[in-house]
Order: C-alpha cells, then sequence, then structure tokens
C-alpha cells in the first residue's frame, strides 16, 4: 500500500506500476509538455522528478524527505517515449535510507542515480 506522495500529479511523475518493501517501480509517460525544443527533446527535469518519486515510493514513509542526489544522464529521451524507473533501497542506517534507481526507455539505460533521503519523526512543513 502507498503510504507517501498521495496527491502528486502521476501526469507529470510517472504512475507506480510495482511497489513492494525497499522497491518501486514508476513508468512516466512522457508528453508534449515535457518537451525543451522544437525536436522533441524532454527536459531533464521530468525524468529527476519521476526518479525522486520512486526513490520517495520505494522508501515508503509518509515523512521521507530528500537530502542530496547524485545523478547521470546517460541518453536523451524523445516526447512520446516511456520511460521505466526502478528505485531499490541500498542501504538503511537509522533514519537514512539510500536508494539507488535506474532508468530505461525501449531497453536502453537512460538515468541513473543515488538518492540519499532521511525520514523524519514529522511532516517537514511542521517542523
Amino acid at each position: 500500500m502507498l503510504n507517501t506522495h498521495l496527491q502528486i500529479n502521476e501526469t507529470l511523475n510517472g504512475e507506480v506500476v510495482q511497489l513492494k518493501e525497499g522497491y518501486a517501480k514508476v513508468v512516466l509517460e512522457t508528453n508534449e509538455q515535457m518537451g525543451a525544443d522544437s525536436k522533441g527533446l524532454v527536459h531533464g527535469g521530468f525524468i529527476f522528478s519521476a526518479a525522486d518519486y520512486a526513490t520517495m515510493v520505494a522508501v515508503n514513509d509518509p515523512n521521507v524527505v530528500l537530502s542530496k542526489t547524485e545523478v547521470k544522464f546517460l541518453a536523451p529521451t524523445k516526447v512520446g517515449q516511456i520511460v521505466e524507473l526502478e528505485a531499490s533501497i541500498s542501504e538503511q542506517n537509522g533514519n537514512r535510507v539510500t536508494v539507488e534507481v535506474l532508468g530505461k526507455c525501449e531497453d536502453k539505460n537512460i538515468f541513473k542515480g543515488t538518492f540519499y533521503t532521511v525520514i523524519l519523526e514529522k511532516h517537514v512543513l511542521e517542523l
């Protein structure tokens, strides 16, 4: 059961298609709103946002926040392509959780990153 980011816009951030403890798969169907130029290049921010969302879902705590990332964009994405982002917890130390994310499009790796998160005692806006 999904416990975090319940009001997120799935059109812009992707749809959760698989969720199990410590793992999430999010699918982003790119569209014209995501295009950065006349050739149909998808702005990398949309890919990053979907990867961030996959990270939050893999941790799946309502009080999880992102603290740091290290990412690489490996290949471009074109409007209309479908991106699959798989997020897996790689390390947990107390309230600190590290998640590895791999993004693929048409069986090609297009994105990879390490996302560092923190699970807070309360919602970040209530601190």
